[in-house]
């Protein structure tokens, strides 16, 4: 399992370090920051969010560890990731049982990012 765990973690460690030295990632931060903002969140958080929605959990926490966020910031987006993570896998499974796709990533994202502003006015 660590193995497994190790495969997805130690890259995205690596990239999103590496990407900390390069224009790249305060460029995309520039972009997220008003965005970001509104559930208390760095515009650089954006990288590991974006990654957990797509890929998976585990890519995320290896994404967010070079960023060097507070526990309130970690506990926000891990929330967030909570309601909305791996959403092209889920959303295929989803979609043989019928259930209307695009909704139901619509739902998530919005519950995600309602559940990031509620845990930042709260903690």
């Amino acid at each position: 399992m660590t193995w497994e765990l190790a495969k997805v973690m130690v890259p995205v460690y690596i990239v999103v370090t590496l990407l900390k030295y390069t224009p790249v990632l305060p460029w995309i931060s520039d972009r997220m920051v008003p965005i970001m903002h509104l559930v208390g969140l760095p515009g650089e958080a954006s990288v590991p969010l974006v990654m957990g929605y797509f890929l998976n959990i585990y890519a995320a926490i290896g994404a967010m560890l070079p960023l060097g966020l507070s526990i309130k910031e970690i506990t926000i987006l891990g929330a967030m990731l909570l309601l909305a993570h791996s959403l092209p896998m889920e959303t295929a499974v989803a979609k043989k049982t019928g259930v209307k796709v695009f909704s139901l990533v619509m739902v998530r994202i919005v519950l995600s990012f309602l559940a990031g502003a509620f845990f930042n006015l709260v903690l």
